[in-house]
């Protein structure tokens, strides 16, 4: 089975991405912060793909995939944000590709599609 871990500091929003991806068929592994220990979840979810919360600044979140990508070089890690920008500086800290927010589930699906292929 597919599997994904997701952090998303917005509750509701993490619900709704849990709920959808479930319904699509994947394992997910949702994170409120991202202060847990990210690399252990990743350690033993073994994700196809993950998702982060790029929030204003975006440091910690940028901090956070150079480690993912440090550990895992070859795991996409996608950004999620509501920065109007985020097209254009995504792929400038190491993210493989951005979801913005409001998100379209179809969007998702189809980013999430890129790097895990519908069996």
């Amino acid at each position: 089975m597919e599997t994904v871990v997701i952090q998303e500091s917005d509750q509701d929003v993490l619900e709704v991405l849990y709920a959808a991806l479930e319904l699509e068929g994947f394992r997910v592994y949702a994170l409120p912060e991202a202060d847990v220990d990210f690399l252990a979840v990743i350690d033993k979810a073994r994700p196809h793909v993950v998702i982060l919360d790029y929030r204003f600044s975006g440091e910690e979140c940028r901090q956070l995939c150079r480690a993912i990508k440090k550990r895992y070089p070859h795991l996409p890690v996608v950004a999620m944000s509501c920065n109007s920008n985020i097209n254009e500086v995504y792929d400038q800290h190491g993210f493989d590709d951005y979801i913005p927010k409001p998100f379209d589930l179809e969007l998702l699906y189809e980013v999430l599609r890129k790097y895990i292929p519908k069996n």
